[in-house]
């Protein structure tokens, strides 16, 4: 069983900052990708930021120079650093860890953290 905690949402004005956490517990023999998604109301999920296992990073252009995602692989975790936060940023932010359970057991499977709602108030 692996399962993915999430923190850090909450409300903020416009220009505050946030930093969202996501914890992978349970059997995790390797992570591999991790990610931040994030939906709107009546809008698809779309990927905000990506961390690759070498530490490479892409992120979504409307995010560009205000978020930072981290990941600390002692710890199984991912972070997402969110400034300058605009009131279009809101909506439930999600994590998304691909990871290898097993050391026997090549393949790799994505998992997927309930989701925190993010609010940025105008």
């Amino acid at each position: 069983q692996v399962q993915l905690v999430e923190s850090g949402g909450g409300l903020v004005q416009t220009g505050g900052s946030l930093r969202l956490s996501c914890v992978a517990s349970g059997t995790v023999f390797s992570i591999n990708d991790m990610g931040w998604y994030r939906q709107a109301p009546g809008k698809q999920r779309e990927l905000v930021a990506a961390i690759s296992s070498g530490g490479s990073t892409n992120y979504a252009d409307s995010v560009k120079g205000r978020f930072t995602i981290s990941r600390d692989n002692a710890k199984n975790t991912v972070y997402l650093q969110m400034n300058s936060l605009k009131p279009e940023d809101t909506a439930v932010y999600y994590c998304k860890i691909n990871l290898r359970r097993y050391w026997y057991i090549t393949s790799t499977s994505d998992y997927w953290g309930q989701g925190t709602q993010v609010t940025v108030s105008s």
